[in-house]
């Protein structure tokens, strides 16, 4: 199989374009799919620093990527939802580390996947679950956020942000994004009614009255200030750092949920969630692709394609 693989961790050099992958195994829950493209998350620089060696077990060598779109290539026999020749996007966070879809194929437990949305392409499905699940999830269990809310989205114009802004909208929500000027019109476009300047002081002092719920996607002294943007400190979700459960809100790390992938891909076909790819790069690029969302400050996702 061939596929992106490093065998230690370490720096972005250590990512190999292989052709001597095995096969992956075809468990009875496990639908294999063949990879038309792969979203790339910051959590994937997280892995391959070992920086979640403590959390799973790892098993090299390791193939990179969570996020997945693609078509069923073999389901094993316990599997009812799928079948060979689907199209289906997915999130697939294993229980341990190793096989991941910057590859040809990836073997993905079925409580990971969905079918994939009519409304997008394999770039734009590849690029969606692990942002979109995480800012659905903060939003409607964490947040509990309903129609009238006001709701202030940290980092708006990222990969999570910019989902959490447009589902925030479908859920009803008048909607308070912060984002470099530049992204301004931007989020606009997208729903938000305020937009505010990152850079420009603390967001406590920009609002025109304190918000509803607060999603912080940036840590630091921006959630430190939360407590001061929010009526009710129980509303503040981060998905950044677990400090915000002492503060008395929650700390959110995304779980794959077929339920909750069904309703994004419900929203992307009704014209409420659009995928914005920043740039596509080949399997053999992938190390460029992990570099530039290593960078920060892009806008939409950054997405490998295989086909």
């Amino acid at each position: 199989m061939r596929g992106i693989a490093y065998d230690r961790f370490g720096d972005e050099s250590i990512l190999q374009l292989r052709d001597d992958l095995p096969d992956p195994p075809v468990g009875p829950d496990t639908v294999l799919v063949r990879v038309h493209a792969a979203g790339v998350n910051p959590v994937d620089m997280a892995i391959r620093q070992g920086l979640l060696a403590g959390a799973y077990p790892h098993h090299f060598p390791i193939v990179p990527g969570w996020d997945v779109a693609g078509v069923v290539e073999a389901a094993g026999p316990a599997v009812v939802t799928f079948r060979p020749g689907d199209e289906v996007f997915g999130y697939v966070r294993r229980d341990d580390i190793q096989w991941g879809t910057t590859a040809e194929l990836v073997p993905a437990p079925q409580r990971c996947l969905a079918h994939k949305p009519a409304s997008l392409s394999f770039a734009e499905a590849g690029a969606l679950p692990l942002a979109g699940l995480t800012a659905y999830q903060a939003l409607t269990e964490a947040l509990d956020v309903g129609e009238g809310d006001r709701v202030l989205v940290h980092r708006a114009a990222g990969g999570v942000g910019f989902n959490a802004v447009q589902i925030a909208v479908a859920l009803g929500a008048h909607v308070v994004g912060t984002a470099s000027p530049r992204n301004h019109g931007f989020l606009a476009d997208a729903g938000v009614a305020e937009a505010l300047d990152y850079d420009a002081g603390p967001v406590s002092a920009q609002l025109s009255e304190p918000v509803d719920a607060v999603l912080d996607l940036v840590g630091g002294d921006t959630l430190a200030d939360a407590p001061k943007q929010v009526r009710d400190p129980a509303r503040i979700a981060s998905v950044v750092d677990p400090v915000v459960n002492e503060m008395g809100g929650r700390y959110v790390f995304v779980r794959p949920d077929q339920h909750d992938l069904e309703e994004l891909a419900r929203m992307a076909d009704a014209g409420q969630l659009r995928v914005p790819i920043a740039k596509a790069f080949p399997l053999e690029r992938t190390a460029e692709a992990q570099r530039l969302v290593a960078g920060g400050h892009v806008r939409g996702k950054v997405v490998v394609t295989l086909r």
